[in-house]
């Protein structure tokens, strides 16, 4: 526990992801909110009269009648938690990070910059020792993955680490919250699946060789198999289904797989971290789980559900995976890299 809360702010605080970042932090034991910041055209109004997903949230009691404050390196904080579109996003959170800032991106432009982490705090913490590499004034980004990256990443680690990997082969059912607010227009989405997500494919080809990598002497190793990715959005609010085959470079059985998953754990749940699930991995019996409906809140929506594992024809093994977009692979995310910083001395409190 800390003494005193750390002062945070949220950029992109009015769009769907930063009011998922408000909801966290808003009673967070570790963070208090100081800033909320959005574009020029809302700088200067009250946070309660541009929110939509967060209408009726108990915290607007507290924070709601925050100004909103342009992306501008003047917020009384330090650390940054970044929901900004990647269209703006690049810029700005090099400018805060030239200013001393502590950027904790959930958006994709400096993910496969070579010195910033791309992290699942589980999965590759020691690729934090890349931030002592940033050349940066005195700040420093880190990056989470695409949502969907995250559960697949997540999926694969005990296997890899146990087994080895020669290839992977995914097909996503993704949440229209996946593409934020308002999402897609009703027409096109209900009665329908829509086999299109522009760079959803590109981000789960490369991003889990990263994630998945070696750090050595400053430097990623990337993982070294292949991965094909085809990207679907269905009618389902809140998180991503995926069918997922693996080929493995050693024999296993089922029950070693299910094992390898079942007690896998990394530094978050050694630290106990705040939003930390006790059990990251959660493997269901049943042939028809998981479920989104079901499973996506499981921990808090920052655990992962896999199910459904059997022999394939191609591959060796093949799987259902589900994680909860918005939570474990977006805002939760983004906040539990922000923990480990701090429980391991890189950020001064």
């Amino acid at each position: 526990m800390l003494r005193n809360k750390i002062p945070v702010g949220i950029l992109g605080a009015t769009g769907s992801v930063g009011q998922k970042f408000f909801s966290l932090l808003a009673n967070h034991p570790w963070f208090e909110i100081t800033a909320l910041a959005a574009s020029k055209q809302s700088a200067g109004e009250k946070y309660h009269k541009l929110v939509k997903i967060n209408r009726n949230d108990p915290n607007e009691n507290s924070y709601g009648n925050f100004r909103i404050s342009e992306c501008q390196p003047d917020l009384p904080c330090r650390i940054v938690f970044s929901a900004l579109d990647a269209s703006v996003a690049g810029e700005i959170e090099t400018l805060f990070a030239e200013n001393g800032y502590i950027v904790v991106s959930n958006a994709r432009n400096h993910r496969f910059h070579e010195k910033v982490p791309l992290l699942i705090p589980e999965i590759n913490s020691d690729h934090l020792q890349l931030l002592a590499h940033q050349s940066w004034s005195g700040g420093k980004i880190v990056t989470n993955p695409n949502c969907s990256t995250t559960g697949l990443a997540i999926g694969l680690k005990p296997l890899l680490d146990t087994f080895g990997i020669e290839a992977v082969h995914v097909v996503t059912m993704q949440a229209i919250s996946g593409a934020g607010y308002p999402g897609l227009p009703a027409m096109d989405i209900n009665d329908n699946v829509i086999p299109f997500i522009g760079g959803e494919e590109d981000k789960m080809e490369r991003e889990p060789q990263k994630i998945l990598g070696v750090y050595r002497d400053a430097k990623i190793y990337q993982a070294d198999f292949t991965l094909s990715a085809s990207c679907n959005r269905v009618a389902v609010l809140e998180g991503h289904l995926e069918s997922i085959s693996v080929k493995l470079k050693s024999g296993a059985s089922e029950d070693r797989i299910i094992n390898a998953w079942q007690t896998y754990s990394g530094l978050p749940q050694k630290l106990k971290l705040p939003s930390a699930p006790k059990q990251l991995i959660h493997y269901f019996s049943d042939d028809d789980l998981p479920q989104p409906r079901r499973q996506r809140d499981l921990e808090n929506g920052m655990a992962v559900s896999i199910g459904r594992l059997r022999p394939c024809p191609i591959f060796d093994y093949k799987f259902t995976l589900l994680v909860h977009n918005t939570l474990r692979g977006a805002a939760g995310g983004a906040i539990l890299n922000a923990e480990l910083m701090v429980a391991q001395n890189l950020i001064a409190v």
